[in-house]
């Protein structure tokens, strides 16, 4: 190669990429009441939790109250974790605890994290594969332990699915902050600079700014100019103070008060709907606040039970949440018969005759998609759709 040659060759930045291999985590908090009840079930028979997502994969806790081995003799409880979905080789790492429930924070803790594993993460094969253990707890023990109070268990579980990736991002790179526009639109509404309307919510005033309340609401900007000037003063007569205050918390820093729900809904209030959480969904359903109302429905569809099912389903069809009224419809129709004793029931009955309407057809539907689902459910269904109860007796029809 001639040195004319030598000179005209482009020599080219050398290039990089990197093979990242890490897990991605989740966790899943798995509450078993009624234990008692739940034993004698037979060795090798479970109660799974509801599927949970880690990795793109379905998981699931089983847990044994006679123990998963025949050789233990109902010795031990077994706990396991089981893939629930497709998957071949899915390799991940495993921590299983046992909540202790005095407050001591003695918890049982079998973990795979922060620790070096001789032969690596654990290969689930297929769907159906487990990890566990077959001696968990012996049961003796743990009926007279700090993990059992009021009949309860409560078992965390997180899986760490193990992914690899090539990073060809930069070496080098800027840490953008977390956005703090909420914090910055919570001091406007704090410090009231600006404002210029003036809620009066019996007899308590707030400052508001309608530029603000019209970007978040479509009920606010119909509402608000309507071509008047100056600093208006709108009363409100349909909505108590602390809830207007924390819908107005929630406009301007899309976020709720933690502290302020979970106070209302541990305290002794008479039904659902005199939560703050049922007021704040009314108060969403009203100004057309769509994120709140969904938050509000992810919130109280972690307190469906028995006795607040119907009720809430009420709830949920009055103020228009539809996820969270699908979720009731759902949860009492695969509870039915214990539904159907509670009081909200008896509400519903007497003053939402379309809702059980649609419950019978949700009954309907998961009857299709259970086919072991039994004698028991259908007959429960009979008797509702020819206007009889869970005693037999005949339900006056409405006319």
């Amino acid at each position: 190669m001639s040195e004319t040659e030598k000179n005209n060759l482009t020599v080219c930045s050398p290039t990089t990429s990197r093979s990242v291999t890490e897990t991605v985590n989740g966790s899943h908090r798995f509450v078993i009441q009624g234990y008692s009840l739940a034993k004698g079930m037979g060795i090798g028979k479970h109660i799974a939790s509801e599927n949970f997502t880690v990795g793109g994969y379905q998981w699931a806790i089983y847990f044994y109250p006679d123990g998963k081995n025949p050789e233990d003799n109902s010795t031990y409880v077994s706990v396991f974790i089981a893939l629930a979905s497709e998957g071949t080789d899915v390799r991940a790492l495993f921590e299983l605890t046992l909540v202790d429930q005095s407050g001591k924070g003695k918890h049982k803790v079998h973990s795979h994290f922060d620790r070096s594993l001789e032969s690596g993460p654990y290969t689930l094969k297929y769907r159906g594969s487990m990890w566990g253990y077959k001696r968990f707890f012996r049961r003796q023990l743990l009926e007279t332990s700090d993990y059992l109070k009021d009949d309860c268990l409560k078992i965390n579980c997180t899986v760490g699915v193990v992914v690899s990736a090539i990073d060809c991002s930069r070496l080098h790179s800027i840490q953008v902050p977390d956005s703090d526009i909420g914090a910055q639109f919570g001091m406007l509404l704090e410090n009231m600079e600006g404002s210029d309307v003036i809620f009066n919510v019996a007899g308590e005033k707030f400052h508001a700014h309608k530029l603000v309340l019209a970007a978040r609401s479509t009920v606010f900007r119909s509402d608000l100019f309507d071509g008047s000037e100056g600093t208006q003063e709108i009363l409100i007569t349909d909505m108590e103070p602390k809830v207007f205050k924390a819908m107005l918390y929630f406009i301007y820093r899309d976020a709720l008060v933690e502290d302020e729900l979970v106070a209302s809904s541990s305290s002794s209030v008479s039904s659902i709907s005199d939560t703050l959480t049922a007021k704040l969904l009314a108060a969403a359903d009203k100004y057309d606040l769509g994120r709140l109302r969904r938050m509000c429905e992810s919130y109280l569809c972690k307190d469906i039970s028995v006795n607040s099912a119907a009720e809430t389903l009420a709830l949920a069809d009055r103020c228009h949440a539809t996820e969270l009224k699908t979720t009731c419809l759902r949860f009492a129709a695969e509870n039915l018969a214990a539904v159907m004793r509670s009081d909200g029931f008896e509400y519903l009955k007497e003053n939402c005759p379309v809702l059980q309407s649609e419950l019978l057809k949700t009954v309907a539907g998961c009857e299709e998609d259970c086919s072991s689902g039994g004698g028991k459910s259908r007959s429960v269904w009979a008797q509702l759709s020819d206007g009889g109860d869970t005693s037999g007796r005949r339900l006056r029809q409405r006319t």
